[in-house]
C-alpha cells in the first residue's frame, strides 16, 4: 500500500510524507519518508482485523504508530514516542469523505 500526505498552509506546502506498507521477512513493514528525510522503517508486531501497530524503538520520534478502525468509515491514528526525555502523543482522526460526482 502506498500513501502520501501533505500539510498546506494557505498556498504554501509546509511538509509532506511518502509512506509504504509492504510485507517483509518478519511481518508488515511501514516505511516512511517525511519531507525528504531518510526513510524510517517500522515493524508491525501487532495486526488484528481492526488495528495495526508499527514500532521502531530506535527511531527518534515517533517510536510507535498505531492505526485503529472505528466503525465502517473512520480511522484513528496515534503516534507516540519520547522527545527530549518527555513522552509525546499525537492523535489523528480520519473519516470517509464524500466524493463529488459519485
Amino acid at each position: 500500500m502506498i500513501g502520501v500526505s501533505r500539510a498546506v498552509e494557505a498556498d504554501t506546502l509546509r511538509s509532506w510524507e511518502m509512506m509504504v506498507i509492504r510485507a517483509g521477512p518478519n511481518g508488515l513493514l511501514f516505511e516512511v519518508s517525511p519531507s525528504g528525510q531518510a526513510v524510517a522503517a517500522f515493524l508491525a508486531p501487532t495486526v488484528t482485523d481492526t488495528a495495526v501497530a508499527f514500532e521502531n524503538l530506535t527511531h527518534d520520534f515517533p517510536q510507535l504508530i498505531r492505526y485503529a478502525r472505528r466503525g465502517t468509515d473512520s480511522l484513528f491514528a496515534t503516534v507516540t514516542g519520547t522527545v527530549r526525555d518527555r513522552q509525546r502523543t499525537i492523535n489523528y482522526a480520519y473519516a470517509r469523505a464524500p466524493c463529488p460526482g459519485s
